[in-house]
């Protein structure tokens, strides 16, 4: 007799029905439970591989733009610059998975821990080394300030992390933008190269979004499965960009306006539901007082 299988409950005393009951929640408890620290989980290989496609884009800059252009090559890498965004693309797609992975199975004590490292990698020092090395590379040049709004974006990442680890919030709420959301948003600000005190400005924008108290809503459910499609799409446009496709610039531009559009919105539309909150309950109150 199996403590899994439902027909065993058939014709059993009451007792023997809730021991049954108690051993297969024990059991579930155990399968839940966190793996010690000198285990991985399936969620934490994720996470590494969110952390190596960090490390990745990062080296595919130093070599395909960085260096080219150290050497005197006006002409960056396209592929690389490419690679690079889309590797943060799948450390984006990893970093979804590894929550709800966590959530369906068995986590590792390891677990928090090696997210936060590992997002501080791809969303923090990744986005923040590109705002450097496009200050170097970029026409209108400044190393200083780039380095200087660089390092904004690090500590701002930085900050947010920490955050999230110390501060509780609701269930389904982030506070402050999420750092994939506004590392994307960096990248995308640099693949339109606005004139560079523009763009710094905006990725400056961004950084203030990151450790600010506006509440976002966590990708649960449809919105998910909507963030995994708007990566693959995303991965797409970069593709075609990268092999110089009829139209891949066009779409690496679309993708990226509309990355910098939704990172704007969100907030708006956060607020403008606080609002909207906080009208409605005057009005209530209003006509409570007027009832009495």
């Amino acid at each position: 007799m199996t403590v899994t299988d439902p027909e065993t409950l058939v014709g059993l005393s009451e007792e023997e029905e809730t021991g049954l009951h108690r051993r297969r929640w024990a059991r579930d408890r155990e399968l839940r439970a966190p793996r010690s620290p000198q285990h991985l989980s399936t969620a934490d290989f994720l996470t590494l591989g969110n952390a190596v496609c960090g490390f990745m884009a990062i080296y595919s800059i130093t070599t395909g733009v960085l260096m080219p252009h150290l050497m005197g090559d006006a002409m960056p890498n396209r592929h690389s610059a490419a690679t690079a965004v889309t590797l943060l693309l799948i450390g984006s797609m990893c970093d979804l998975f590894d929550g709800l992975v966590a959530r369906k199975l068995r986590s590792s004590a390891l677990g928090a821990e090696l997210d936060n490292l590992a997002d501080l990698i791809s969303f923090g020092i990744a986005p923040a080394y590109f705002v450097a090395v496009w200050g170097i590379v970029s026409p209108d040049s400044n190393q200083q300030l780039s380095a200087f709004i660089a390092v904004t974006v690090l500590l701002a990442v930085v900050l947010r992390l920490a955050r999230f680890s110390a501060v509780k919030m609701r269930p389904g709420i982030f506070q402050g933008m999420p750092c994939p959301m506004g590392a994307m948003t960096v990248i995308a600000i640099v693949l339109l190269e606005p004139p560079l005190m523009l763009g710094l400005l905006m990725i400056l924008g961004v950084a203030y979004l990151m450790v600010s108290r506006i509440e976002y809503p966590k990708p649960q459910g449809l919105l998910a499965t909507a963030t995994l499609c708007w990566i693959v799409v995303s991965i797409g446009c970069l593709a075609a960009w990268a092999a110089g496709l009829p139209g891949g610039d066009t779409l690496m531009h679309i993708g990226a306006i509309a990355q910098i559009t939704l990172a704007a919105m969100a907030p708006l539309l956060v607020i403008r539901r606080k609002v909207g909150q906080k009208v409605g309950d005057v009005r209530a109150r209003r006509a409570e007082s007027r009832g009495c």
